[in-house]
């Protein structure tokens, strides 16, 4: 399965971005407001209006701290990233069977992703579901922890059965389309930068970076 989790959020940006939208009562919206009109069918959650001054400029914090990260940047190659908004779920909420729509105003959904804003063992339930043909995994992230991955993945969000979930979900164009092709440069990327950090540079791996760099030149758009 081609997913990746990593801690993006410290904890005083977990605490600060929690302290301002359990003061927001008001600006949460029923979350079927965005979704498609299968997607309306099994949405059972609410959102933060995607236009109050809140919501644009904490998205735009977690935005900033997506682009600044080293391993989600080989990872995703993010183009754009797009649709965010911050979701909540209360006992009985969650998010049925779906696929994410290929195209949005926005932009492009190669990659799909969810920030949990609240920790694991605050609430029961709640578990991200992601299929692929023949497997499931159940994920159920620490607060600051982020997971990506590719939107062409039928997922779920199982129902709450205590407390309360709050994430903030959101969308990948990448210059990669290919999830193949993505791996391929993430594995060599990796490879590549675990070699010169433990023997330094040299000429030879000066040709796997250059070769890197036409790849994604020859291969993104």
């Amino acid at each position: 399965m081609n997913f990746l989790t990593h801690q993006l959020l410290i904890q005083k940006e977990i605490e600060i971005l929690n302290n301002i939208l359990n003061k927001q009562d008001y600006l949460w919206e029923d979350g079927k407001k965005t979704a498609g009109s299968i997607a309306s069918k099994v949405k059972h959650n609410l959102q933060l209006n995607k236009d109050c001054e809140v919501s644009k400029k904490y998205t735009q914090l977690i935005k900033t701290k997506i682009l600044s990260n080293p391993l989600i940047k080989s990872f995703a190659l993010p183009k754009i990233i797009h649709g965010m908004m911050f979701t909540k779920s209360s006992i009985n909420m969650g998010y049925g069977r779906h696929i994410d729509n290929p195209f949005m105003p926005s932009g492009r959904s190669d990659l799909s992703f969810t920030i949990s804003l609240t920790d694991r063992d605050s609430y029961q339930g709640g578990e991200l579901v992601i299929e692929t043909i023949n497997s499931e995994k159940e994920f159920k992230l620490d607060a600051g922890e982020i997971i990506v991955y590719p939107s062409t993945y039928l997922h779920s969000v199982k129902k709450v059965k205590k407390g309360e979930r709050i994430v903030c979900v959101g969308w990948i164009e990448s210059y990669i389309k290919s999830i193949e092709e993505r791996e391929y440069l993430f594995d060599l990327d990796a490879g590549a930068k675990g070699l010169l950090a433990e023997y330094g540079r040299s000429d030879q791996l000066d040709l796997v970076f250059k070769s890197y760099s036409n790849l994604l030149r020859l291969l993104g758009n």
